[in-house]
Parts: structure tokens; C-alpha cells; sequence
């Protein structure tokens, strides 16, 4: 049976859309773009199909701080055999997503931003979290980084990812939710509330207009 007093429980705290947002992004801010990728704009099977949607805005935000935003590729294994557990039979299942079947480009990031690099820089990982990368913790921590946005895809794994990484490394995170994009839209928003009701206290949903209308202009 389940236990009554977990439907008796005090939602957290919500940030408030009336937060003052350009305070929040005065913390040095650095934009976070996960995997806006060759592989999941075309035809292959990780197709996203929302990422040309919400392209137009990702692009908004790199050019409102092309040389505060961080680009995170995923890269496949090559090969099943080269990982062990359970990323074994992942790529059992994805051998078409393999880089002995990938084409390269496939790997890069979408033409649109990959314009931008550089300025803006790139950050590799083999899994969903980036936070597995020494580069990516130590950069933000020389740059003394205290906020980050967060935009890419897909919103259910690799974002989530990214913003539980950050969560626990105490980062003051505004999520862009219209540039966000999944392959589902349950699990898409299952976690707009999951983001917005369970952590409250360091997670921020935003538009695209309103981070880019309050980032900070640099001289």
C-alpha cells in the first residue's frame, strides 16, 4: 500500500518567472548547447524531429554570447565490443549509430552552429552527463562561472544530464525551454515540471527572447 503521507507532502518552492533575470545571468554566465548534432538533425535512428523547430532559437542564443557558449558532442562507440555493462547491448541495439557505421560528419555539430566554433568552444563525452570531462568543470571554474543556460537536446536524457550534473556542482541553471527538443513530447514534459516543481530552488524556466533580451552586453 502506499504511504499517505506521500500525498500530503509540501510542494518545493518555485523560482518565480519575476526573478530578476538579467542578475542571474550577471554570475558570468556561459551558455551550455547539448548535442546539436549531424545524427539527430538527419535521417538516421536518433532523429529528433523537433531540433529544426527549435533551431532558430538555439542560434539566438549562441549569438547573443557566441564566446560565453560551450558546445557538448556525443560521441558513439566504435564498436559494440569497446564497452562493457550495459553500453554493451546499448550499442548492440544502436549499431547503426556506431562509428564504424557513422558517417563522420555525422558526429559534428549542425552547420548552423558549428559556425560559431570559435569562438564558442566544444566539449566531447561518451555518455548522456558532459560532467564526466575535466575540461568542462575545470574551464567553467577558471572562468568563475555561476550561472549556466542550458539549451539542445534531447530534453529527457542528455539535457537532464547536464542539469542534474550542474545541479549538484551548484550552478545557478536557466533552462531555455522553447529550445529544448526530444523525440518524445511525454517524457518532454514530464520533465518541464520535473525541472520546474523539484528544483525549484536551482533551476529556472526561461523563453529565448527573455535570456537573450537580459544576457549581459559585453564591450
Amino acid at each position: 500500500m502506499r504511504d499517505h503521507r506521500l500525498r500530503n507532502r509540501t510542494p518545493l518552492p518555485l523560482m518565480s518567472d519575476t526573478d530578476d533575470l538579467s542578475e542571474i545571468l550577471s554570475h558570468n554566465a556561459v551558455h551550455l548547447c547539448v548535442d546539436m548534432q549531424n545524427m539527430f538533425a538527419r535521417d538516421t535512428e536518433w532523429h529528433t524531429p523537433w531540433l529544426e523547430r527549435v533551431l532558430p532559437r538555439v542560434v539566438r542564443l549562441v549569438e547573443a554570447a557566441p564566446a560565453q557558449t560551450i558546445f557538448t558532442r556525443f560521441i558513439p562507440a566504435r564498436n559494440a565490443e569497446e564497452r562493457q555493462g550495459t553500453w554493451r547491448n546499448y550499442y548492440r541495439r544502436w549499431e547503426s549509430l556506431t562509428l564504424d557505421r557513422l558517417a563522420p560528419e555525422m558526429v559534428e555539430l549542425v552547420p548552423d552552429l558549428a559556425r560559431f566554433v570559435p569562438p564558442g568552444r566544444v566539449v566531447d563525452k561518451r555518455v548522456y552527463s558532459p560532467w564526466f570531462q575535466p575540461e568542462l568543470a575545470e574551464g567553467l571554474r577558471a572562468r568563475e562561472v555561476g550561472t549556466l543556460v542550458v539549451s539542445g537536446g534531447e530534453t529527457d536524457v542528455c539535457v537532464l544530464a547536464t542539469v542534474l550534473g550542474a545541479v549538484d556542482r551548484g550552478y545557478r541553471i536557466v533552462v531555455a525551454r522553447d529550445a529544448l527538443c526530444s523525440s518524445s513530447d511525454t517524457t518532454h514534459d514530464a520533465m518541464m515540471a520535473l525541472y520546474s516543481q523539484r528544483y525549484g530552488h536551482q533551476v529556472d524556466l526561461r523563453d529565448t527572447a527573455e535570456i537573450v533580451e537580459a544576457w549581459p552586453r559585453r564591450s
